[in-house]
């Protein structure tokens, strides 16, 4: 199943359309995207139930926004691949290194992203996991029920910022406004060969700057989740960005950094791929 977020309505994506959730249910869901993880084993038992759902309608791409537009909290993971944290001159982690994404950084796959004036804006990717059920203390074998889906992510990262001192501010680098996009739907877990190995990668215009796999990552989605959730409830809605692999723009010799006009086209397999657009300020 895939979820999506078409002007401010939630729908499901089949083939080339959309279906409307709100107009299919006869009301028994609204129209809200971020409503729907409140009540996700309720919906998922109707869509599966449901024996004839309407035709799929034809829509235009550039109306996705994003799938889970108003997270309660926004985890992110740090140096959660080897190569990464090699190119960051750092070892890997023995325990997952987690920040914070400030929601109000959330945005769609689609559309212009305003660079910081004199900043230093790099990309990464990332695979960015979606909460459906309230997790507290789960096991790690357990932990792919609490997953709503999958969904695709940019933590783009102010490294000016996120860098000052005395101490570094990565929440504050990290959620500058439309510095989460996320989409371009939610994939629910079954629809994935292996939810734990998942391609993803981004570019800059032509050139490949990242290439990899989810499964070279030292802490897996159900190891996040066990982890974050023995600490504090994780919510229906929530967002776990898991990290990214090496190419980041801060890694580089010379150190390379978004500029206006670029085009950022991140892509994760079986989900899809965003593509924006950097804007001066």
């Amino acid at each position: 199943m895939r979820i999506a977020n078409l002007n401010g309505r939630l729908v499901l994506l089949a083939g080339d359309g959309a279906i409307d959730v709100e107009a299919a249910s006869s009301g028994r869901f609204g129209s809200d995207p971020s409503a729907i993880y409140d009540c996700w084993e309720e919906f998922t038992a109707w869509t599966a139930g449901t024996p004839q759902l309407p035709d799929p309608a034809p829509f235009s791409p550039a109306d996705l926004r994003a799938p889970a537009p108003a997270p309660r909290q926004v985890f992110a993971i740090g140096l959660n691949y080897h190569d990464h944290a090699a190119e960051s001159g750092l070892a890997p982690p023995e325990q997952p290194v987690v920040f914070t994404k400030f929601p109000t950084c959330i945005t769609g796959p689609y559309g212009d992203i305003v660079l910081p004036p004199g900043g230093h804006t790099d990309w990464e990717v990332e695979l960015v996991a979606v909460i459906g059920r309230t997790a507290r203390q789960v096991a790690e074998a357990n932990a792919w029920d609490h997953v709503a889906g999958l969904t695709a992510g940019q933590d783009l990262s102010e490294r000016r910022t996120q860098l000052a001192g005395p101490a570094p501010q990565f929440s504050l680098g990290k959620s500058l406004p439309g510095f989460g996009p996320i989409g371009p739907c939610m994939v629910t877990v079954d629809e994935f060969d292996d939810p734990d190995d998942v391609a993803l990668g981004c570019r800059v215009g032509a050139e490949w700057v990242q290439q990899a796999r989810t499964g070279d990552m030292i802490f897996s989605v159900p190891r996040l989740v066990a982890h974050l959730s023995a600490l504090l409830p994780l919510l229906p809605g929530d967002l776990i960005f898991t990290g990214t692999p090496a190419g980041v723009g801060l890694g580089r010799t010379p150190q390379r950094w978004l500029a206006p006009s670029d085009e950022l086209v991140t892509y994760v397999e079986t989900i899809g791929e965003m593509r924006h657009r950097l804007i001066a300020p």
